[in-house]
Formats: structure tokens, C-alpha cells, sequence
């Protein structure tokens, strides 16, 4: 059930960065218009469409409030102290205001390539002004990940690329998670916000299996999101010491961690 509903078309974008149409001359981008809905102290985010593209609790703007974008924090299981955190996809700024609240020590950025999503963040989901810390930048994810300049740095990276279909992530080559591969440190993580019950499920896992040593799956939420996570080498997970790190991120966080071990217990990751 949506309610409150209202259509809210961004034209303006106050955020620094490249311009998304100079960074994707050869292909057309059509934005949807953005429409917001409330209901039961819960805000959220589509696409014209009934489909959700982020929620954010009232009165608990930093929550992470979609049970999805808790798992997407299961890097934090073999992470506990990153120094540089990329979301590539926006949505309602969830995931980038919870790492920017919670790692102090750490540099966040965030791109997006529809500037109305951002401004509609820092307008109505409480997206912090950049900072010395905090960098939102209108740019294509394909474009960023590319550049050489962003290789070889960030410790975790989580990907949420949907268009207003909200069926299949709008990037899943080989060629885009070996960029996504190439940005992250020796160590580094991703995590992937795929819908299970779409073609593109396979077709992503077979991509990120090509490009990474290692990809598990956790069980799947809410309509069918299902989240990878993937290691750049073979990963033997070592589970004593992942139920340790589990309790002491939810003694910290409140993020409901057991269940992010219990998923991986049940993970299939063949060579």
C-alpha cells in the first residue's frame, strides 16, 4: 500500500562532479520521474513506479530500514576499521549516511547518475552536505569505476543499480565487475544488490564469479533481493571468528549480524 504519494521531477543537481550527460555520450538517458510515499512513520523512494527504491524511517533517519540494505553491510564481518567506502547507486542515501555516521575514520563516497536522486536525498531523506569525508558526485558508476585514478582504493564497495523497472541491475558485464575488481584494495569487498527471481540473477553471479575468487549469496529478503558478496581471492570463511565479529557489530550497531552468518553457512560458492 502506497500513500501520500506525490511526484517530485529534480531539475537541478547542487553537487560538484562530472556531468552525467558529457560521461555517457553514447548512450540516451531517460530519468523517471521520482515519486515519494509514506506510511507508518516510513518514507520512500520509486521511480514512477510501485516498485521501492529506498526508505528511510522518520524518526531513525540514519537507520538502515530495508532488511537488504543491512546485509549489504556484511563486509563489515571481515572489515573493521575501512579507511575508504564507495556506493555506487544512491537510492535514499541509506547506506552512504550509515557509513558516514558510523566509520569516523573513514572517507565515503557515493555516485549517482541522475541528479534529481540527489537532490532528493539531501532534500528529503537527510542526505549530510560533502565534506572532508562525504563526497556525492553526479557521475556514471561504468565512468567512475573505470578511471584509473579510483583503482586499487576503496576497501569495500556496494552496489544498488537499478533503473524504475527495478528488475535486474542496469550494470552486470564481466567487464563492469572487473572495474569494480580493479578499485578495490588487495583485501577489498563487494556487495551486490541483485533480484533473485529475474534472468539477470544468473547472469550477474556468473559475471562476479568470472571476475572474483570467491562470490556467496545471502538467503533472500523482501521481494526477491538477494545480496552477493564478493572476495577478490578464494575465501575459506572461517566461521568461530565470524560469529565473534557478528556479536561485537551488534552490540555496536544493532544490525541484525547472526543472521549474515547463518546466511553464509548455507552460501554455495563452487569453484
Amino acid at each position: 500500500m502506497l500513500i501520500k504519494r506525490k511526484s517530485i521531477e529534480a531539475e537541478g543537481n547542487f553537487r560538484s562532479g562530472p556531468k552525467a550527460a558529457a560521461i555517457t555520450k553514447n548512450r540516451k538517458v531517460k530519468f523517471a520521474p521520482i515519486t515519494l510515499s509514506e506510511l507508518d512513520g516510513v518514507r520512500f523512494l520509486h521511480f514512477g513506479t510501485e516498485w521501492v527504491q529506498g526508505a528511510m524511517r522518520l524518526r531513525k533517519p540514519d537507520w538502515l530500514e530495508l532488511e537488504y540494505a543491512q546485509q549489504m553491510m556484511a563486509w563489515m564481518l571481515f572489515i573493521s576499521e575501512p579507511k575508504q567506502l564507495l556506493q555506487l547507486g544512491l537510492g535514499t542515501g541509506a547506506m552512504t549516511k550509515f557509513c558516514y555516521r558510523q566509520f569516523e575514520q573513514a572517507h565515503v563516497t557515493a555516485v549517482d547518475l541522475n541528479p534529481a536522486v540527489i537532490m532528493i536525498c539531501e532534500s528529503m531523506f537527510k542526505l549530510p552536505a560533502n565534506d572532508e569525508r562525504l563526497n556525492v558526485i553526479e557521475m556514471d558508476a561504468q565512468a567512475f569505476v573505470d578511471n584509473p585514478d579510483n583503482h586499487d582504493k576503496f576497501d569495500a564497495i556496494q552496489v544498488d543499480l537499478y533503473d524504475a523497472t527495478a528488475r535486474g541491475p542496469v550494470l552486470d558485464s564481466a567487464e563492469f565487475y572487473q572495474a569494480c575488481a580493479d578499485c578495490l584494495t588487495e583485501d577489498g569487498i563487494l556487495t551486490v544488490n541483485l533480484f533473485g527471481d529475474h534472468p539477470s540473477f544468473a547472469k550477474n553471479i556468473k559475471a562476479m564469479r568470472f571476475v572474483f575468487g570467491s562470490v556467496f549469496c545471502l538467503p533472500k529478503v523482501h521481494d526477491g533481493n538477494v545480496v552477493a558478496i564478493a572476495f577478490k581471492s578464494r575465501m575459506k570463511l572461517d566461521f568461530p571468528t565470524l560469529t565473534e565479529r557478528a556479536k561485537a557489530i551488534k552490540e555496536l550497531t544493532k544490525l541484525p549480524t547472526k543472521s549474515w552468518v547463518e546466511g553464509l553457512k548455507l552460501a554455495d560458492d563452487p569453484v
